[in-house]
């Protein structure tokens, strides 16, 4: 267990575990955990690590920004921008790595925590979980990569719909809208989550990070540049060690041995 002021981190063989750990504050982000976040996420960056899971703990997933921590730091304008490349140099990390990113959303998702809640590559939420923006009710506008994947995921209308009106999103509807991959009962979302990982841990790392780069490519590439990205990633792959034992173990009828 490595010891950080605002996460529980945790790396257990292939899969590492972050939890938001500042349940008396909604697990809202100031800058120590922007900070420890982003440092977080560069120990997984490992080709020893699989799987991370991101929940929260306590009732909230993550509320957004610290609003008090915001209001109390001098050049707030200065200090809130420090927040964000913190967390921007975090989901950046998380969205290029070869791991596969697990979020578990056990609460309300608000702001920069929504944000972060639909970075994962597989995004969990517990039945009673929320989802709203949150933004422009406090005079700020979005961070934390929002501008980037909701119209992506869900098209422009429906993202200016979100973050205009600040519309609280059902854990339901949020699946509903191609947001959230599964809906649980909150008292399996941890068994869920760990069930997951644990699947993830036994694919190949490479091949997970191949998917994760070519969709990452995909609306910024024509035709042709996509498919010659896709020709040589899998080429790359067919060479690895992991694309061999796939390969051998489909045609001999087991189950491959992953590194």
């Amino acid at each position: 267990m490595t010891e950080y002021q605002t996460l529980l981190f945790e790396q257990a063989g292939a899969l590492a575990r972050i939890t938001l750990n500042r349940p008396q504050a909604a697990n809202g982000m100031n800058h120590t955990m922007t900070r420890e976040l982003a440092d977080a996420a560069a120990r997984c960056d490992t080709p020893g690590t699989k799987v991370v899971v991101i929940t929260g703990a306590g009732r909230f997933f993550c509320a957004g920004g610290d609003l008090k921590d915001f209001a109390d730091a001098p050049g707030r304008g200065r200090h809130i921008k420090a927040v964000a490349d913190d967390l921007h140099r975090a989901i950046s990390t998380f969205a290029r790595m070869d791991a596969v990113v697990i979020t578990a959303v056990n609460g309300t998702a608000a702001g920069a925590g929504f944000s972060l809640a639909v970075t994962g590559d597989l995004v969990l939420a517990a039945e009673s979980a929320s989802f709203t923006m949150a933004y422009t009710k406090v005079g700020l506008s979005p961070d934390g990569s929002a501008s980037y994947f909701l119209p992506r995921l869900i098209g422009i209308a429906k993202t200016k719909e979100l973050m205009l009106t600040n519309r609280v999103m059902s854990a339901e509807l949020a699946s509903h809208w191609g947001l959230v991959t599964e809906v649980v009962a909150d008292d399996q979302l941890a068994s869920r989550a760990d069930e997951l990982a644990q699947t993830m841990a036994a694919t190949a790392a490479g091949s997970n990070g191949g998917v994760k780069s070519l969709l990452m490519h995909t609306f910024g590439n024509g035709l042709e540049e996509q498919m010659e990205l896709e020709g040589r990633l899998i080429a790359a792959r067919a060479e690895s060690a992991d694309g061999r034992e796939g390969v051998d173990a489909f045609l001999a009828k087991r189950t491959p041995d992953f590194a």
